[in-house]
């Protein structure tokens, strides 16, 4: 299903965006399982240009071990699959229905995950975040410091 699915579409530019006031409660719910679906997808498969970006921040990459014991990619693929195996969404955390942030504990460290929505050229914001033909998703892994 994509945006145009939806009979409450206005015109930005020459791009199409939902006009979320003009959505039924029923079409609001229905577009935000949609964007969940994709932000789902690109959690489970995080190492896919496809599906979007991943963005370490400095402060996460600081955690991440570099030794002779300990390679760097030890502690990223433990990162990645606490990211992509995290389910722990709540009203709080998850108010929209998306599925668009996570917090959780790594190496004593509370972290955070975000994903959000770009325009395909990753110069603006996304005009309809449940159309990946038109959005690069974004995922960033943070320390709760850095937010």
């Amino acid at each position: 299903m994509d945006a145009i699915a939806f009979g409450s579409i206005r015109k930005k530019g020459n791009k199409h965006m939902p006009d979320f006031a003009k959505m039924s409660d029923d079409e609001r719910g229905e577009y935000a399982a949609r964007v969940a679906t994709l932000n789902d997808e690109l959690r489970a498969d995080l190492s896919n240009p496809q599906r979007g970006r991943v963005v370490l921040t400095q402060g996460i990459r600081d955690l991440i071990e570099d030794t002779d014991l300990s390679p760097f990619w030890i502690d990223t693929a433990a990162l990645l699959r606490i990211v992509r195996d995290y389910s722990d969404f709540t009203e709080d955390n998850d108010p929209h229905g998306e599925r668009d942030f996570g917090a959780f504990e790594w190496k004593q460290t509370r972290c955070f995950w975000k994903i959000d929505y770009y325009d395909a050229a990753l110069e603006g914001g996304s005009p309809d975040s449940a159309d990946n033909a038109v959005t690069c998703r974004v995922i960033t892994i943070l320390r709760a410091d850095e937010y």
